[in-house]
């Protein structure tokens, strides 16, 4: 019998058509792994496992009449505990939310995925409130490496990358301020996708305001594209969501990338230092692009570090999510959340605008550099997983997560596309990622990219 943990979301689906298994069979299959992983990795805030096997058992019976409910009809798929799902608190990795409510509303990208029939096996973990770059909290505890226990999975979307890489479920949604899919999925050896801002409607709005994504987190391009077909669709509820795309991202994933123009940015100029394993890997991966028809030339955008402007935006978010809360309910916070919730609380209006601009002035420059570059391609991170419950590594130096994130929320900032690519391991056999970044609205030359790299057999 195939392991059906270990299928993607396509073979599922071409599965299901040929009856070679059924939905209730993969979703069985997607709890037993479930359970399986969360003593010792804990990505799970719950595991609704009535529910997805109702919801399975309603897929197949569609699929023997003939007549699936959508394009992911009996997929098993997860869920970040700071998206709302109907009939599970969404409890944003936070003691001071009460399980108490109806919990009866969906969130724009939930109610898609249900609309098109997945099957949901829970709710993932996250930092409080999604505030770092690693995935613990007061409420959960520390979310762990699928590979080994002893490093961080990355966060914020700690939680639902765990999941994905140990078989728990082929799709996962994450949400992404400044890196959030993108680092635990590097970390985790799988591949996400931050899409242009907009793209997936996102409600409640968040704190953080519109460096906030939602994104697909899965183990290859093609789910995620067929995901991001399900989810990229306008929601009235969010006033800055994207009208329609202008096709499907399934059709365009296979265009390749003979002919693409990409620059290639080992170190943003030689800001960044990257650890040696990591930009070999990254290099080769490179060099396989070429390989497939892309124009590669080694050069740098000018991303000068806006770390100071992102803790403002940030930090500000940070305040204004916890700013309801009494002196009992805050001493409940992540201290390090408390300690960013008081910086983000001295800012100024003149000084969240002073960031403003400099956000601006940075989408400007990235909007000429892909005048020139329809990609840009960097290392997704300059290290791999370091130890578990840790918001930085030891001995590095950095006082926060953006220390050591300097390749991803950059992006946040200028609402572009960016994805995660796995292309190899260190010397201790943890994951490395790629980067791949396009000019906003080219969220299909990333995952076309994306595609060709991972499809390429070399």
């Amino acid at each position: 019998m195939t392991d059906l943990t270990g299928l993607t979301a396509v073979q599922l689906l071409d599965g299901y058509r040929t009856g070679a298994f059924s939905p209730v069979e993969a979703t069985r299959a997607a709890l037993e792994r479930a359970e399986l992983i969360q003593p010792e990795v804990n990505a799970f805030v719950r595991i609704t496992a009535e529910q997805a096997l109702t919801q399975a058992r309603e897929s197949a019976e569609r699929w023997r009449r003939g007549e699936p409910a959508g394009l992911l009809d009996g997929v098993p798929v997860t869920v970040k505990d700071i998206l709302l799902m109907r009939g599970a608190p969404t409890l944003k990795g936070s003691r001071t939310i009460s399980e108490k409510g109806s919990w009866d509303e969906d969130a724009p990208s939930v109610a898609r995925l249900r609309a098109h029939g997945a099957v949901f096996l829970g709710k993932t973990t996250t930092p409080e409130f999604g505030w770092k770059g690693v995935t613990d909290s007061p409420l959960t505890g520390v979310t762990r490496h699928p590979l080994d226990p002893t490093r961080t999975a990355g966060g914020s979307s700690g939680g639902a990358a765990a999941a994905v890489a140990l078989g728990a479920g082929p799709l996962a949604l994450g949400t992404d301020g400044g890196g959030s899919v993108r680092i635990p999925a590097s970390f985790c050896g799988i591949f996400a996708l931050k899409p242009t801002y907009g793209r997936v409607p996102l409600y409640p709005a968040s704190a953080f305001g519109t460096l906030a994504h939602v994104g697909p987190m899965t183990r290859d391009a093609a789910d995620t594209a067929l995901m991001l077909d399900v989810i990229g669709a306008p929601d009235s509820r969010d006033w800055s969501a994207l009208g329609p795309a202008s096709g499907s991202f399934v059709d365009g994933i296979s265009g390749g990338v003979h002919g693409l123009r990409v620059a290639y940015s080992p170190s943003l100029g030689g800001q960044v230092a990257v650890r040696p394993a990591v930009a070999s890997a990254v290099r080769r991966a490179v060099e396989r692009l070429a390989g497939l028809g892309a124009y590669v030339e080694e050069t740098d955008p000018d991303v000068t570090e806006p770390v100071d402007a992102f803790h403002t935006l940030w930090f500000s978010g940070a305040a204004r999510v916890t700013q309801h809360l009494g002196p009992h309910q805050r001493e409940l916070l992540d201290p390090g959340l408390r300690e960013v919730c008081a910086l983000g609380a001295r800012y100024s209006a003149l000084d969240y605008l002073a960031a403003v601009d400099v956000r601006m002035e940075l989408g400007r420059r990235m909007g000429r550099f892909h005048d020139s570059y329809d990609l840009l391609v960097t290392p997704t991170l300059p290290i791999t997983a370091f130890e578990a419950g840790a918001e930085v590594p030891k001995g590095s130096g950095h006082r926060r997560w953006t220390g050591w994130t300097p390749f991803t929320y950059p992006f946040n900032m200028t609402q572009q596309p960016a994805a995660t690519v796995p292309v190899g391991t260190d010397g201790d056999g943890l994951p490395v990622g790629l980067q791949i970044v396009a000019a906003r609205h080219r969220d299909d030359l990333v995952l076309r990219a994306a595609h060709a790299l991972m499809s390429d057999g070399s």
